[in-house]
């Protein structure tokens, strides 16, 4: 009797605790690197921004539990799947290259691709334009990508960063001569007093579908595909009722979402 009452007792226990672990928040994967305006921590630490609210906002809509969950750019993927994670939510394009190793959400934004320089210099975003100059752009991204595809046999150098934010200041001290990264993102640096004094924006890159991908969707493991269509209606649900222009209109004059 004693040894059944404890198999019982086993039992229930390893029922509660399954119950718990499904209890438990998703991790929703941002990069840890200041992106504004999608996604930047305030003084306490707390995230926020355009991407931080669409995330929750999904959440919300789908009936998930979530949790806002920082993670180094250039380890995110690996963090999915490796299910550190469970979701990302941080500017990822879908790329076939990248739906080799995970799977995507329907895109919830698509925005262009653009080229900034010093105020006073002018140059177009191509190739004959950036001949003979240092660009700067972010690790592990699709602009790394495109600059080497399509600039890197002209140009004097392709410089690596691990933040936006150094490639940007880089280009407000002189060190490159032009910077690619979304546009969005360009255009929040630009109105900020460095962006103001230093650099406009020289024009968008054409466009590559291959290497830029078509546009951003939510990450997610490839066997989730339950938790994808969840996301995918979400992302239709929020544009449906107005969520996603409400939100949206906080941050943005014109339409994100994109064509």
């Amino acid at each position: 009797m004693k040894a059944l009452l404890t198999t019982a007792a086993l039992a229930l226990v390893l029922g509660l605790g399954a119950g718990s672990a499904q209890a438990q928040a998703l991790k929703v994967g941002i990069a840890a690197e200041p992106y504004p305006p999608f996604a930047s921590p305030d003084a306490s630490g707390n995230w926020d921004g355009w991407e931080v609210k669409i995330a929750k906002a999904l959440c919300d809509e789908a009936k998930l539990e979530c949790e806002i969950t920082p993670i180094s750019w250039d380890g995110i993927i690996p963090a999915l799947t490796t299910k550190k994670i469970d979701l990302i939510a941080a500017s990822m394009s879908i790329t076939a290259e990248r739906e080799k190793t995970i799977a995507f959400s329907d895109k919830y934004y698509n925005t262009p691709t653009g080229i900034i320089g010093p105020k006073g210099e002018t140059f177009d975003a191509t190739p004959e334009g950036l001949k003979g100059k240092i660009i700067g752009v972010q690790v592990s991204t699709i602009h790394e990508a495109y600059a080497k595809k399509h600039f890197g046999p002209t140009a004097a150098e392709i410089k690596i960063y691990q933040t936006q934010d150094e490639a940007n200041a880089d280009l407000a001290a002189g060190r490159v001569d032009a910077v690619q990264a979304d546009s969005i993102a360009l255009i929040d640096f630009l109105n900020t007093d460095q962006g103001k004094q230093c650099c406009d924006l020289k024009g968008n890159v054409a466009d590559d579908p291959e290497v830029l991908g078509k546009g951003v969707g939510v990450g997610l493991r490839k066997e989730d595909s339950d938790l994808r269509e969840k996301i995918n209606a979400a992302i239709k649900g929020i544009r449906a009722s107005g969520k996603y222009d409400e939100i949206s209109k906080g941050y943005f004059d014109f339409d994100i979402y994109g064509g």
